[in-house]
């Protein structure tokens, strides 16, 4: 409980402050890595002293998944989101935006704080949330928001709950992600993984990298390797039509980024960077053949929009069995982390609130239904995408908003429904930090450590619980002191422009019907759905229908080089030295991971406490 308070407080200066080290972005958080790991070398100095009081591996992976489910609700798309949007419309209304008649009215008073006087300390800093004037403000629109995050907890653990023994002992998925710290609980793990050579190795690699790197940012007369560790792009080199239309094409070699990799399955690696090149031939294509003029072209958005609602519709179709099951008088769920009676009530209740808490907020019969069966069919496949695969999944050109659009046009709603559909802009964003697959893998640690699975499933949600006003508080404190728009470099500022910027925008000038926007989702949907039918006939085939989903949204951008060259290298290693090289090789590239995922976080004490932005390991 400690260190969700210290961790909740340390990534919201970071990442709302400072706007670095992003360590919530990555389908493995930053600073939970490296808690474990300090705790870990802290337990085995008190293991040679006082070995009684010594943590077990379960204790400590026990505390790893509470720092890790709290920080899927403090990181970058969810509450820092909250705070980003809620307020914007109400403090960036002028007369040259015209919001205050386009939109202003149609915001229940409940969701957002209004009153402009407690907001100016909010925005420009130099103040306290401590006055009652200043909670009182906020009360009723943080108690209202925390009630509907609760509901969306209960209904993801509720699913995980049910999904769990599915995945895990029937389709026995891989979950790459918690393969990392499962390795670094293990008894004997200072001896056998952190004091072997390849681990030392990677280790020093990925933090003399880093080192430099930061030193560099500081000194200018330290070497650097940022030109290819970091986003490089390739485009400065290439200026002639047609190649120059391939956009983003940009390099990187992170440490972490090969070493996760690494745990992927060699077909989901390969269908990564693959079909991201093939994703760039298309941009080429479309320069060659005229067809970037057609307004949207590639449409990679509503091709990830459709390619990631068939994600979820054939996760579940090839549960379908397991989920009747589950309904069923005869299930067994005795050693489930809930029951499955219960389970199915809680997901059914829950989608009841939420549905009216959405028809609370303006949203009619067809936007809310569009709404919650995208939310919930995206949730599923993010889910199952980290079970199987663990790859990143940021998806921000697909969200419900966009797709209702693409498929009815925006004529046909009211502005009182538009305007609540953008209010979930916050949640909906990215999915970079969605809580749903770190719950489902608190189950697998629990299944790995032999923990009673129903303690744990009611530790995961009281941390849930908790991380709530921790959050309020940790943004609450750091933007009243910093100023949301004076010093906060990394203020969400601009999730709030892209809310009601295209709220605005609809609202002036309604988004048509265009059917290449129609066509081009369910070309990402069929090709998904194709690739799924082949690998159930030929299963030895190197392209993963995820692979896909990946390449067209966002995730892809800034990782497949590095998945490309980690591909590469397990590849050769498996070829030419088998599965005990694979193995023994293992532990360096856990060290590229830890080495990184540590100079990362020393950079991120050492910049908020001397007062800099301090060098970070991902982006830029």
């Amino acid at each position: 409980m400690i260190a969700i308070v210290i961790n909740t407080y340390w990534i919201t200066v970071l990442e709302v402050r400072w706007y670095s080290l992003d360590g919530s972005c990555l389908p493995i958080f930053i600073t939970p890595v490296f808690i474990l790991f300090v705790l870990i070398l802290l337990n085995h100095l008190l293991t040679l002293l006082i070995p009684r009081y010594a943590l077990s591996p379960s204790e400590l992976i026990v505390s790893y998944a509470m720092v890790f489910i709290s920080e899927t609700l403090s990181g970058h798309d969810m509450l820092q989101n909250l705070f980003g949007q809620i307020n914007h419309a109400f403090w960036f209304d002028s007369p040259s935006n015209r919001w205050k008649e386009l939109f202003l009215d149609y915001i229940p008073g409940w969701l957002a704080v209004t009153d402009r006087a407690a907001l100016t300390g909010y925005y420009q800093g130099d103040g306290s949330p401590f006055s009652w004037l200043i909670i009182r403000s906020w009360l009723v629109p943080l108690t209202v928001w925390g009630f509907f995050v609760i509901l969306l907890g209960i209904w993801m653990i509720s699913f995980a709950g049910i999904i769990r023994k599915r995945w895990m002992e029937h389709e026995k998925l891989v979950y790459p992600i918690v393969q990392l710290p499962a390795m670094m609980v293990q008894p004997q793990a200072v001896r056998r993984l952190y004091l072997s050579k390849p681990f030392l190795a990677g280790f020093l690699l990925a933090g003399l990298i880093a080192l430099m790197n930061g030193l560099n940012e500081l000194y200018p007369q330290f070497p650097s390797f940022s030109r290819y560790i970091k986003l490089h792009d390739m485009r400065q080199y290439i200026t002639e039509r047609p190649w120059s239309a391939a956009n983003p094409f940009q390099i990187s070699l992170y440490p972490f980024a090969i070493g996760l990799a690494y745990f992927l399955p060699l077909d989901l690696s390969f269908s990564c960077w693959f079909f991201f090149v093939l994703r760039l031939a298309e941009q080429i294509l479309g320069a060659v053949f005229g067809w970037e003029q057609i307004p949207g072209f590639p449409f990679f958005g509503q091709q990830a929009s459709g390619a990631w609602l068939i994600l979820g519709w054939l996760a579940l179709w090839s549960s379908r069995g397991w989920l009747l099951y589950t309904l069923s008088p005869r299930a067994q769920d005795r050693d489930e982390p809930i029951p499955f009676r219960f389970a199915h009530l809680s997901l059914l209740v829950t989608t009841i609130l939420l549905a009216l808490f959405t028809w609370a907020m303006g949203m009619g019969a067809l936007t809310m239904v569009v709404f919650w069966i995208v939310f919930y069919t995206f949730s599923i496949a993010i889910t199952r995408v980290r079970a199987e695969l663990g790859a990143p999944h940021e998806i921000v050109y697909a969200q419900p908003r966009n797709i209702l659009a693409d498929l009815f046009g925006t004529a046909r709603f009211t502005p009182r429904e538009l305007t609540a559909i953008s209010l979930t802009h916050w949640f909906n964003r990215g999915y970079l930090c969605h809580p749903m697959p770190g719950m489902l893998e608190t189950f697998k640690f629990a299944q790995i450590f032999q923990i009673n699975q129903r303690p744990m499933a009611v530790l995961v949600f009281l941390t849930y619980l908790l991380s709530i006003p921790i959050s309020y508080w940790a943004n609450l404190v750091v933007c009243y002191r910093e100023g949301a728009t004076a010093r906060c470099i990394g203020f969400k500022a601009w999730v709030g422009w892209e809310a009601f910027n295209q709220l605005a925008s609809w609202l002036q000038a309604p988004q048509q019907i265009l059917n290449p926007r129609r066509i081009a989702m369910a070309v990402g949907a069929l090709i998904v759905w194709g690739l799924w039918s082949v690998r159930q006939v030929v299963s030895s085939l190197p392209f993963h229908h995820a692979g896909y989903a990946l390449a067209v949204s966002y995730a892809m951008n800034y990782f497949w080089f590095a998945f490309m060259i980690s591909w590469l290298l397990k590849a050769l290693i498996l070829k030419f030295g088998g599965i005990t090289a694979h193995s023994d090789l293992m532990p360096f590239f856990v060290g590229l991971i830890v080495g990184d995922f540590t100079a990362g976080s020393i950079w991120g004490i050492i910049g908020p406490v001397r007062g800099f932005r301090n060098y970070r390991i991902y982006i830029f």
